[in-house]
């Protein structure tokens, strides 16, 4: 319940912000305007974030059952560590991509 409701304040917060702006002609076509600047460095502090929340719960799981694994049979190491690895990823591609997105600005 509590993420429904988390989750319907932050769309009416940002539709309040997004939509609340005068709307002028471009001076130039790569200008962009302070709302887009603001919304693009939102956007991608919180696909780093939000990457990193997940990967912190995917690698907390599989480094959890590696460990178990490993300690009942030690040639299970190797694919432990790529499971564990494939995780970290996540953070990875959410890097990837917030840079991707200040690059556009």
């Amino acid at each position: 319940m509590g993420n429904i409701v988390s989750f319907s304040a932050i769309v009416v917060i940002a539709s309040v912000f997004i939509f609340s702006g005068k709307a002028f002609a471009a001076e130039e076509a790569s200008a962009l305007s302070d709302m887009a600047k603001m919304a693009a460095f939102i956007g991608a502090a919180l696909v780093t974030g939000m990457a990193c929340i997940g990967t912190g719960v995917a690698v907390g799981s599989a480094a959890t059952a590696a460990i178990g694994a490993i300690s009942e049979n030690e040639k299970v190491m190797g694919k432990a560590i790529i499971f564990v690895s494939m995780a970290e990823g996540i953070a990875i591609y959410g890097l990837l991509i917030s840079f991707m997105i200040l690059g556009k600005v």
